[in-house]
């Protein structure tokens, strides 16, 4: 496949991704923790959850605008937090943020992105998230929540699913790591994709640009990553989140909830969103896929605030069928990332394109013309408990 335009689906874009990029880059994007049960279980999920269609509604006009956090988007769906873009594509954080700007769309930047807070601010302007890794260093952590907050981004998004990084053994098997290690693995890894490899010289690599200065850092790569990874706190917990939710005065979603009770005492603690989310199956396998959680979750908050699904979106039908299990939309990570490494803005958009079009035939073959009337009734009950 030379161009992803030429993609008809979420799983071309990810194949030219495959074939563009080198394999320890792919798996470092496509890949998740251990035997990776939880990252084909968030898809399997999907799978076994089956449409119960209605016919004769009158669906030639289908609008697929959601209001997200009191703002209307045109799909019931935002950008989820994808760290390290730029070690697939020069820029792709940018473009990414472009496309959804384009469409009215949430982008959320993470901690992790190899472009800063305010680049994102300046050349990609639209409404913006900023994802939060909760780290040792306090005083450098509330310095980027400042720096969020003087860009005016609208949402600060906090991740509490990392205490410790998941182990991810794609990336020990092909010896990666950020920043790269040179050995006659990995350097004929890059020597066999050209093109991505004479993009890295001719740019430079990329800078986890928000993480600068953590630890004394200075600008440049060495042991940045690391030091991120030796950062994340472990002792984070209900109290320190108070002092945040006090902190932040603007809207605060917190993503990586998986159980209802969490879910509940978020919703009393005044947190405005809730994202179902175990990490894209890159945290603890054989957990529960996000829409197994989904509903029960859904249950314990009574529609008190917004609840987002995050993991294993790559096709409309699967936007439907969170929707119809009580979410009020969704988050994208992998099925916009591949999109964007393989061709930037046009890549990104083109995957937002197939997403909408799938979700606006699938609605219409489901009956549904407005996405308030995507309901349970729609889902084979018996089928989605598998």
């Amino acid at each position: 496949m030379s161009s992803p335009l030429h993609a008809v689906s979420i799983e071309d874009l990810r194949l030219a991704a495959k074939q563009k990029l080198p394999r320890c880059i792919f798996d470092f994007f496509d890949g998740g923790a251990e035997d990776e049960i939880t990252l084909k279980a968030n898809r399997q999920s999907f799978h076994n959850t089956l449409l119960l269609p209605r016919i004769l509604r009158g669906v030639e006009s289908i609008d697929t605008s959601a209001d997200i956090l009191g703002h209307r988007c045109s799909l019931p769906l935002a950008i989820a937090p994808t760290g390290a873009l730029g070690f697939g594509k020069h820029g792709a954080d940018i473009a990414l943020a472009r496309a959804a700007a384009d469409r009215d769309l949430i982008y959320t930047l993470s901690s992790s992105a190899t472009t800063s807070i305010e680049q994102i601010a300046r050349q990609a302007p639209g409404r913006h998230w900023f994802q939060a890794y909760i780290l040792k260093n306090k005083d450098f952590f509330y310095s980027l929540i400042d720096r969020a907050h003087a860009a005016e981004y609208e949402g600060l998004m906090i991740t509490v699913d990392l205490p410790v990084g998941g182990k991810r053994e794609r990336d020990n098997k092909n010896q990666f790591a950020i920043p790269f290690k040179l050995n006659p693995r990995v350097a004929f890894d890059f020597m066999s994709h050209p093109l991505w490899l004479s993009q890295m010289l001719a740019n430079g690599i990329p800078v986890l640009e928000n993480m600068l200065g953590l630890d004394g850092q200075k600008r440049g790569i060495n042991n940045l990553a690391s030091s991120v990874g030796r950062n994340y706190d472990p002792s984070f917990n209900w109290d320190d989140l108070k002092r945040i939710r006090d902190y932040w005065h603007k809207k605060l979603i917190i993503k990586g909830v998986m159980h209802p009770e969490d879910a509940l005492r978020l919703v009393e603690m005044g947190c405005d969103a809730i994202v179902v989310s175990n990490h894209g199956g890159r945290q603890l396998d054989t957990a529960i896929s996000t829409l197994r959680a989904l509903p029960d979750i859904v249950k314990a908050v009574d529609r008190k605030v917004p609840v987002l699904l995050d993991g294993g979106i790559r096709r409309g039908s699967d936007i439907l069928k969170a929707i119809a299990l009580g979410a009020d939309g969704v988050m994208t990570g992998r099925a916009t990332l591949f999109g964007a490494v393989v061709q930037g803005e046009n890549g990104a958009s083109h995957a937002l394109n197939i997403l909408k079009e799938e979700l606006i035939r699938t609605m219409q073959l489901c009956g549904a013309s407005e996405i308030n009337q995507i309901t349970a009734d729609l889902i084979l009950k018996h089928e989605h408990s598998k």
